[in-house]
């Protein structure tokens, strides 16, 4: 059984690297470049890859162009700065030797400032990344994209490892592109929003990750993790107020 590894990515050179070579012993990977300056495409080329470079539709659509480049019978999508551990690897080898469902889910292990999180939300937080060509493809949500899957889900229990934002920096970074996206999304389904619906959701959000989801429990991260959440919901109905207001 062939698997390909397909990853999209804009300048990643600082993550790209770890991931690739936790996935070298894949039959092919194929990575799929939206204008990266920063060295990103050399360093995937230099792990073997096959590397396209286009446009950028949003997350969705992306992933299923990348999708459309791979030969293999099994599909492994993975983010710039996941990385599959040796115990990940061997129960992906089994799976897809054995063939006992069309895709498979396993956990995902996610660092916040440099501390892997237990709480928030952010554990399991159990993910379908693996599975056989032909019967699943992603939705075409600009972001928060997710996998459909035509026929049966089985679970593996080894942790993908997530470094999802290894400084303050990337996480203001990512609030804004993320929001911005969430924004335009839900104003192309005809939603709404006002200063009111914002700072409400903002709060819940909040309330929710450090509270309900006891993110208290992962210390001084798990209050910047529940802030940023607050952050970006706030600013993801801000916005769009703003857009459905011109």
């Amino acid at each position: 059984m062939s698997l390909s590894v397909i990853v999209i990515t804009k300048n990643e050179a600082h993550a790209i690297g770890k991931c690739l070579e936790s996935v070298s012993w894949a039959d092919e990977i194929v990575v799929l470049d939206s204008g990266s300056t920063d060295g990103t495409v050399k360093i995937c080329e230099s792990f073997g890859a096959k590397v396209h470079v286009t446009d950028w539709p949003g997350f969705g659509p992306q992933k299923n162009r990348a999708l459309d480049l791979a030969t293999g019978e099994w599909v492994l999508s993975l983010d710039a700065d996941e990385i599959v551990p040796p115990q990940l690897k061997a129960e992906i080898m089994g799976a897809i030797s054995k063939g006992d469902a069309d895709a498979y889910s396993f956990p995902r292990s996610s660092s916040y400032c440099g501390r892997f999180m237990r709480h928030g939300g952010w554990w399991p937080d159990r993910v379908t990344r693996l599975f056989r060509r032909g019967e699943a493809r992603f939705s075409d949500d600009l972001v928060h994209e997710r996998l459909i899957v035509n026929g049966r889900t089985a679970e593996l229990s080894s942790p993908l490892a997530h470094t999802a934002f290894s400084d303050l920096e990337e996480v203001l970074q990512k609030v804004d592109r993320y929001s911005t996206a969430g924004a335009i999304m839900m104003a192309k389904k005809g939603k709404k929003a006002s200063l009111g619906t914002a700072i409400l959701h903002g709060f819940w959000s909040f309330f929710r990750t450090y509270f309900l989801r006891a993110g208290f429990l992962d210390g001084k991260e798990g209050f910047m993790l529940a802030v940023s959440n607050a952050e970006g919901t706030y600013y993801r109905y801000l916005k769009l107020m703003l857009l459905t207001r011109k």
